[in-house]
């Protein structure tokens, strides 16, 4: 992985020189930097993406805490009644709580991926659209190069060529009209 990133930054860094020294005296150069994890968790639909998920959660943690209290009372309630179960009995009701823990195993693991699935597809179709916007904006307004902050391995941007809180106010903009 690091090996990727390092080829990534050299054949940026390549792209760039090479834009710079084909670029005419005349030419102006525009240089964008983008946060784009910012972009996508401060923006509106980002922010709509994240309470969906935490609903989800939610709706999901309540069920399985619901099935972990059951399993304890069942556990309880054996503690209690072993001594005057028979051992038939007694197996009987350990082999249903142990069950129900397999049950609830699986619920718990179900649920991780069915939010990690849910993460990723609502993360995936905000990401196709800022890379779409971002485009046309880059197209639009005449920049040479657009630059990832966060994952692009890029140390330092100067402040006037972020444009992070441009895309995010064109994509509320963009999500705003599509309703």
């Amino acid at each position: 992985m690091k090996k990727f990133r390092t080829v990534f930054i050299a054949v940026a860094l390549l792209l760039v020189a090479g834009i710079f020294a084909t670029a005419g005296a005349s030419e102006n150069i525009k240089l964008g930097a983008l946060d784009l994890m910012r972009t996508i968790n401060e923006s509106d639909a980002g922010k709509k993406a994240k309470s969906d998920l935490e609903a989800l959660i939610k709706s999901k943690q309540s069920a399985i805490d619901e099935k972990g209290k059951n399993i304890e009372k069942l556990r309880a309630d054996l503690e209690k009644q072993s001594a005057l179960l028979s051992s038939d009995a007694k197996k009987v009701k350990e082999e249903e709580i142990e069950r129900l823990i397999r049950d609830y195993q699986r619920i718990v693991s179900d649920s991780q991926e069915e939010v990690k699935k849910k993460e990723g597809e609502l993360t995936s179709e905000i990401i196709r659209e800022l890379r779409e916007l971002i485009s046309k904006v880059g197209q639009e307004e005449k920049y040479s190069l657009i630059l990832e902050m966060s994952e692009g391995g890029i140390l330092y941007a100067d402040k006037s060529i972020d444009i992070t809180e441009v895309m995010m106010k064109k994509y509320n903009e963009a999500k705003a009209g599509k309703k």
